[in-house]
């Protein structure tokens, strides 16, 4: 039989205290609907409704309400025991405070003249809200939701050299925020301008050798001319 689906209001990730449904939606008419929860055999929750919907309250979550939940659901003209395939798992956190992100650099925290640069912040759950910071500057940088557990910033490489960290949010109300990620310094090659430079000079190294070289041979050129000349003067004239 079909599978029920199974969603968290207001949120799957919420902060203790907050009231949470769960709603199981078949995609027919049902007479009884079941809730469950992983480890745990017999049904958590059970309601008896003739229509499509039937919903769950856990009222004021506490963090160990958390967990992994499934629901099913069966009708009247259905055998004794029968029930229909389990829906896809939810996972609901409750909690203040959500797993530390990370943040890392593609291809690489070193860009090279010209080049640009992505710095990906990565948390544990998909479809959340992220924010990135740079050291000197107090508002975000950027804003990014995404549908999965990370979300990407792309950044000019001109401007890229600098110190970052990132966090994500919950995307509504209540808000249920993740700590700041480690620091991310991201910094300019400048390799190829170094590279540039060491090779005029040395280029200048080679010319000024080639003008000392110069030098020397003229040197010994005018001395090789004087000689003979100083020789053939009588003794005695001065010359």
């Amino acid at each position: 039989y079909p599978k029920p689906w199974l969603e968290a209001q207001p949120a799957a990730v919420v902060a203790p205290g907050v009231n949470v449904t769960l709603r199981c939606r078949a995609p027919q008419p049902a007479w009884r609907f079941a809730l469950f929860r992983a480890g745990e055999a017999a049904p958590l929750l059970l309601r008896d409704v003739s229509t499509e919907l039937a919903e769950f309250f856990l009222e004021e979550a506490t963090p160990a309400q958390g967990g992994s939940y499934r629901c099913c659901y069966r009708r009247l003209d259905w055998g004794p025991g029968v029930w229909s395939q389990p829906s896809d798992v939810l996972e609901l956190l409750v909690t203040d405070l959500l797993p530390r992100p990370s943040l890392v650099a593609l291809p690489g925290p070193v860009v090279a003249p010209g080049a640009n640069v992505s710095l990906r912040c990565t948390g544990r759950l998909p479809g959340m809200s992220f924010a990135l910071y740079r050291v000197g500057v107090t508002l975000p940088l950027q804003f990014r939701h995404s549908a999965q557990r990370w979300a990407d910033f792309p950044l000019p490489g001109a401007r890229a050299p600098g110190t970052y960290s990132c966090y994500y949010h919950t995307p509504s109300a209540p808000y249920v925020l993740s700590p700041r990620s480690e620091s991310l310094v991201v910094s300019s090659d400048d390799s190829s301008s170094l590279d540039y430079t060491q090779g005029n000079l040395i280029r200048l190294g080679l010319a000024g050798l080639v003008l000392l070289s110069l030098g020397v041979l003229v040197a010994l050129d005018c001395r090789s001319r004087r000689v003979p000349l100083m020789e053939s003067c009588p003794r005695g004239t001065g010359c």
